[in-house]
């Protein structure tokens, strides 16, 4: 039975008795925003909007429906029989959590998914048709852009590289109605979205779809790698092609034999045919093909429309009307009805129209074109040979994934004007397509609040401002159809190439967005918030020490009492960038979880690297910024396993490894959980990452106290050394040290562990130091304190002190591990009205990370890891934000700037008080399956 008598520190906490009546961190509604907001009435219709920033007003939230550890057994029954959270009391902590999921054991107890896969009736005869760019990446390079082939009852998507999700839920492109993925190339480039989006397609709905994913045979080390953390199910129509690898237990090749004309045949239904051609890089004959070489060439061929029957010519040789006229028109011969004769379809049909033909090429380097020149499947395709070739097809369209070095090469150019009449689309990375911004939602709050903070948010959501005064051609905004074949045009976004109808065959700039420029937001901004001005140069006193002199409302804004660790700290010192600031997927305003430690010249840390952290990199710090970003990388730490924590990991090694290639340099060490090691193992034989792998039981407390004592031993005992949360007897004993999951021996990690050690000396850090939470199976946060430094007076002051949670519930391994801390950043997934929610999904609310963070004492908490329920700013109760901020993507906290970090907060309430009104405007647009993906997180991605 759970007792009253607890600290007084765990009493402010919010570590309450549990009683079966209430649950302890049920809050009073509190409105943070004028009362208008609050009292509005919603439509019957409709439910209560969801506004930023403010609790709901109403009835307060239901009682719990967990029951705690203690009242099971008062029941004579075992928790795990019937509820899945439980509270946990050791050494008078008390909270509740999900045992199951922090087992790993919760996906036991849902039932098991076989996803369907869309099957819909075609319609030969296709009203609408057409290729379309989307364009994931080609603002920063950092991937390989998409394409999207649409018929009326059946979509294919070529290459999903990281963003494409993000782009896709913008543009209201439904990722739900795709049938069949094709990878032009398999790597990092090509497919760092194609985890993610598996995992959200497995999550809609009740059953989940899944879908065909096609690629050569290296995407059989894809699959082996991503089984580590997504489900088979979600993979079981992956299908490779081309010249067999050595590989075990992978993704199924396709039982095609390899034809003469080396093109194999994917997809060949009444609307379209889609054959794949290898593209090999030039290479001496004795040496093979590697992993991650190999590129496809994509010929999607639609039916031929037949010409127009003609009743009169079939009048004139004897026929009747009647069902000789619909054989004619299918194809058939038939008896004449009063002549002797046969009357053949070519005698009545006027002249067929050809099918379009459009080609997807992705030639990545200069070995691979002079390869292109000689492929013989090509010389069907090629206009420009003597007319006297037989079954020569028109190609219609050439949309070229190549990069800029490669197409202005002679050797590519004289390969492109071998398809007299076609038009070319390049598509590649190209300085006309950085010009603006692709994520249109995310770029507007970017800029929004680099003008509203810029010490705070000094990237400005734009590649610079030159670009604003650009002359824009306006027939490129506006609908038209260019029957020009023949030449070459850049790529933009959602650029559309149409197929049919015939009539309008050619390029269509209808769908291209119109500019969004630094110099409009501003415009927008000013007008619809005239006051922002003012606020702007409110905040710019903050810093020149006027602020004692403003009217604040909130009077623990007064509070100046800096820590020593901070005293004349210089702006070189630490920077923390959030690159991402919201859970389980990308969405329009907010990307996955990633975090950026800038120790300036001395190198730098990445705490978790969600799906699209290069791409959010280059809109921090430019193209050029972040490939010095990433050179300086020295270590990235990962809290656990699951997607929206890791995908963008492969990409940023991959890039560094770009980067680094012919310098000295050394191999980057990743941190994480030992399952992460088993994903890196095998995708390193797709393509080398250059990086050392350390687990994060080897980065406890515990292993560095080996490295002290060079004395290794291996670590069998519970004892103290994991922290007293997981101690012998300890409910959780079996969370942190699983028969499946033993604990690693640290004589083997001891190098490892030195060579982290020196990384981290040379960066000026004291430690970095593991420690479990309680949210799944390894599942850890992680603590960097700087080493001590001299003031002015050339007196010792400690170094200053950074945790990180991760994903977890309020525990008392957190509370400890944040003593004394400098900033916390905790996970602050849902409002406090939904504690039942976060402890089902053992995450925790905005209050709850705030009471860790007044319970261990520490000068500035950083909430950040949103769901995307709430897109631009979470629901946040003011009376509890003391020494507290919330997180936005691409916001910039120098450690020099942490006195006024709080004192920005209310300054929000201005630039989101439209918020609400946009919200409700954009879920009325939301008809489709696709709307669960950002209301409901899917229970099938993990987050």
């Amino acid at each position: 039975m759970l007792t009253s008598s607890m600290p007084q520190n765990l009493s402010l906490f919010g570590f309450s008795p549990l009683k079966s009546s209430s649950f302890a961190l049920i809050l009073r509604p509190f409105s943070l925003y004028p009362p208008i907001f609050a009292s509005s009435s919603p439509s019957p219709s409709r439910r209560p909007p969801r506004t930023a920033g403010y609790r709901r007003s109403g009835p307060s939230p239901p009682r719990r429906k967990w029951s705690s550890f203690e009242e099971q057994k008062r029941k004579g029954r075992s928790p795990m029989e019937k509820d899945k959270a439980i509270s946990f009391n050791h050494s008078s902590d008390s909270f509740e959590f999900n045992k199951r999921r922090a087992e790993g054991l919760d996906k036991v107890d849902k039932p098991k998914k076989n996803l369907k896969r869309n099957t819909r009736t075609l319609n030969p005869t296709n009203t609408i048709a057409y290729v379309q760019i989307l364009g994931t990446g080609m603002d920063t390079q950092d991937t390989s852009p998409s394409v999207l082939l649409f018929f009326d009852k059946q979509r294919f998507i070529f290459n999903a590289g990281e963003g494409l999700q993000r782009f896709c839920t913008e543009h209201k492109i439904k990722l739900s109605k795709v049938d069949h993925i094709f990878l032009s190339r398999v790597c990092s480039e090509t497919a760092g979205g194609l985890p993610g989006l598996l995992l959200t397609l497995a999550g809609i709905g009740e059953q989940g779809l899944s879908v065909n994913v096609w690629g050569p045979s290296d995407l059989k080390y894809l699959v082996d790698a991503m089984r580590s953390f997504i489900p088979r199910a979600a993979m079981v129509h992956t299908r490779s092609f081309g010249p067999s690898l050595n590989i075990s237990d992978s993704a199924p090749q396709i039982g095609l034999s390899k034809p003469k004309d080396d093109a194999y045949v994917l997809v060949d239904d009444e609307v379209v045919k889609i054959s794949a051609i290898l593209l090999e890089p030039s290479r001496l004959e004795e040496s093979g093909s590697k992993p991650g070489e190999t590129a496809v060439i994509y010929v999607c061929e639609l039916p031929e429309i037949k010409g127009k029957f003609d009743p009169k010519k079939a009048m004139a040789l004897g026929l009747r009307a009647g069902p000789k006229y619909s054989y004619l028109q299918s194809g058939q011969s038939v008896k004449s009805d009063f002549k002797d004769i046969t009357v053949h379809p070519s005698d009545v049909m006027g002249p067929s129209v050809p099918g379009p033909v459009v080609l997807l090429v992705d030639c990545p380097t200069e070995s691979h074109a002079e390869e292109l020149l000689s492929i013989p499947s090509m010389k069907t395709y090629y206009s420009c040979l003597d007319n006297s070739t037989d079954g020569a097809k028109l190609v219609n369209c050439i949309i070229h994934l190549s990069p800029a070095s490669v197409t202005n090469s002679s050797t590519y150019r004289s390969w492109m004007k071998r398809f007299h009449s076609a038009q070319h689309i390049l598509a590649g990375h190209e300085a006309k397509n950085m010009e603006f911004p692709i994520l249109r939602a995310s770029s507007r709050i970017t800029a929004r609040l680099n003008y509203l903070c810029p010490q705070f948010f000094p990237a400005p959501g734009f590649w610079s401002h030159q670009h604003d005064n650009n002359s824009i051609n306006p027939t490129s905004l506006s609908k038209c159809f260019d029957s020009n074949l023949g030449e070459s045009i850049s790529a933009e976004n959602l650029l559309k190439f149409t197929l049919r109808p015939h009539g309008n065959l050619g390029v269509d700039r209808s769908s291209i967005p119109s500019r969004l420029t630094a110099l409009r937001v501003m415009d927008e901004l000013l007008s619809e918030i005239p006051e922002i001005s003012s606020k702007t140069e409110e905040i710019k006193q903050l810093w020149n020490g006027q602020h004692n002199k403003m009217m604040i409302e909130e009077p623990w804004l007064g509070e100046s009492t800096v820590p020593s660790c901070l005293e004349n700290i210089r702006r070189d010192d630490m920077e923390i960038v959030l690159l991402g600031t919201g859970s389980s997927q990308p969405s329009k305003y907010r990307n996955v979880t990633a975090i950026y430690i800038d120790l300036f010249s001395r190198g730098s840390i990445l705490l978790d690297c969600g799906e699209g952290t290069l791409g959010q990199l280059k809109r921090r710090y430019g193209l050029e910024g972040a490939d010095e970003a990433v050179r300086n990388l020295r270590c990235i730490w990962i809290s656990h396993i699951h997607a929206d924590h890791h995908t963008g990991l492969a990409r940023i090694l991959a890039r560094r490894r770009e980067l680094l290639k012919g310098l000295a340099h050394e191999p980057a060490i990743v941190v994480g959980p030992r399952s992460l090691k088993n994903f890196l193992d095998a995708y390193q034989r797709l393509e080398d990452l250059d990086m050392e792998f350390l687990d994060c039981r080897n980065t406890t407390t515990t292993s560095w106290a080996s490295v002290e004592t060079s004395r290794p031993e291996k670590n069998t005992s519970s004892g103290n050394a994991e922290g007293s949360l997981f101690s012998k007897g300890s409910l959780m004993q079996s969370i942190y040290k699983r028969p499946s999951s033993p604990l690693t021996d640290n004589s083997s990690a001891l190098p490892f562990l030195k060579k982290l050690k020196k990384v981290l000396g040379e960066m000026g850090l004291e430690h970095l130091i593991s420690f479990p939470v309680v949210h799944c199976p390894q599942a850890f946060g992680v603590s960097l304190k700087a080493a001590e430094r001299k003031n002015i007076a050339g007196d010792e002051i400690p170094g200053w002190k950074m945790v990180y949670s991760g994903d977890t519930r309020p525990c008392p391994e957190m509370v400890e591990a944040s003593k004394g801390a400098t900033v916390l950043i905790h996970e602050a997934t849902f409002e406090d009205a939904l504690v039942e929610e976060a402890v089902a999904k053992n995450h925790s609310t905005t209050k709850e990370a705030i009471k860790v963070g007044s319970s261990a004492g520490v000068y500035r908490t950083v909430l950040t890891h949103f769901s995307q329920r709430y897109p631009k700013i979470p629901v946040i109760d003011e009376s509890h934000m003391h020494n507290t901020c919330i997180a936005f993507d691409m916001m910039s906290i120098n450690m020099a700037d942490l006195h006024v970090l709080p004192k920005i907060l209310p300054y929000f309430k201005t630039l989101f008080r439209n918020q609400v009104v946009e919200e409700e405007e954009e879920e009325e647009e939301e008809t489709d399956d696709d709307s669960l993906i950002r209301d409901k997180v899917p229970s099938f991605f993990i987050n």
